[in-house]
């Protein structure tokens, strides 16, 4: 599947880093590197903006050496990215870690998912099937003693 990409910045396309790989990479794309203090949240622009066919999300997810090594997370992660937006496609990043991190211009800070969905339409019922699960929550599959 081909999707329509504008480039603004000097950056390379997102691409697949493996065969395997599920996410692209997405490049910083700034005037100046910055600075985020630990617990601020701030929104990297990447100079791209995407027109995704009807039926398919982007997502954005953090890189796991990124959150890991240097305490930066996506606070809303996955982000989504609907099929109707047109405009510059930004990562919000948190820092999470006791000391400031720095972006540069160039870094690869995240990666992008393009996943197909469904609308639904809802029905409501008074009354759902039954399961062996049930209305077991948080940790119940596999453990019969969690309520």
């Amino acid at each position: 599947m081909e999707i329509k990409i504008i480039n603004k910045s000097n950056n390379p396309l997102p691409s697949f880093a493996t065969v395997g790989s599920a996410g692209m990479d997405l490049y910083a794309f700034l005037e100046t590197s910055i600075s985020i203090a630990p617990f601020q949240r701030v929104l990297i622009p990447t100079g791209l903006h995407i027109e995704l066919p009807i039926g398919y999300e982007a997502q954005i997810r953090m890189r796991s050496s990124w959150a890991f090594k240097r305490g930066l997370i996506i606070p809303n992660a996955p982000a989504t990215i609907d099929a109707d937006y047109r405009g510059e496609i930004k990562v919000m990043l948190a820092n999470i870690s006791q000391e400031a991190q720095h972006i540069h211009s160039g870094d690869r800070m995240a990666q992008l998912v393009i996943a197909r969905y469904e609308q639904v339409s809802w029905l409501e019922v008074q009354v759902l099937s039954e399961t062996d699960r049930g209305t077991g929550g948080f940790g119940s599959t596999g453990n019969k003693t969690i309520a």
